[in-house]
């Protein structure tokens, strides 16, 4: 079921909808429709009530060693390196600051002291945590070889990194 933070895209589907059936509302017209679905007296107002300039939250990780965090975090978990900071290439060696990515998931890896602290612990959610435990399983990782655990909200799949940090995957229950 939608919710009014999906405004936009009801909007969207509802224009469709109309010239479907050859009735022409302009997209304006159709959010104005939507925001007094929800109670509210025009889109303005329902725009503010869901957007609060936020945006998504990035973990940053705490590493010691480049190298060991790449057999990790890219070859293990199969993430894929989005950037590397300009310092750490062009002007010899500095510690490591990147962003890697996986799928929605993004994620800082620091060397740097004080960005971070070892020891954090993310949590992520998963569609399909039996597919993820697999794909792990077939890369035969020899420091980790996680198991799925059940818990009261779902199940999970730990995984910790070289520097003590710890990824919880997990399937909520439906």
């Amino acid at each position: 079921m939608r919710t009014f933070l999906d405004a936009k895209a009801m909007a969207k589907s509802l224009r469709e909808q109309l010239a479907a059936r050859k009735f022409a509302l302009s997209h304006s017209e159709c959010l104005e429709l939507v925001a007094r679905q929800f109670g509210f007296d025009n889109w303005n107002v329902l725009a503010a009530k869901t957007d609060d300039g936020l945006g998504g939250a990035v973990p940053m990780v705490r590493i010691f060693d480049a190298e060991k965090a790449r057999e990790f975090y890219i070859d293990f978990l199969g993430f894929t390196f989005d950037w590397i900071g300009e310092a750490d290439w062009k002007s010899g060696p500095h510690p490591l600051y990147t962003q890697i990515s996986r799928g929605a998931l993004i994620l800082h890896l620091t060397e740097h002291h004080g960005d971070a602290s070892p020891g954090a612990n993310v949590y992520v959610t998963v569609g399909d945590i039996e597919a993820l435990h697999a794909e792990l399983a077939a890369k035969n990782y020899t420091y980790n070889r996680p198991g799925i655990e059940e818990v009261p909200w779902g199940r999970t799949l730990q995984v910790s990194d070289p520097f003590g940090n710890r990824i919880r995957f997990t399937e909520r229950k439906r």
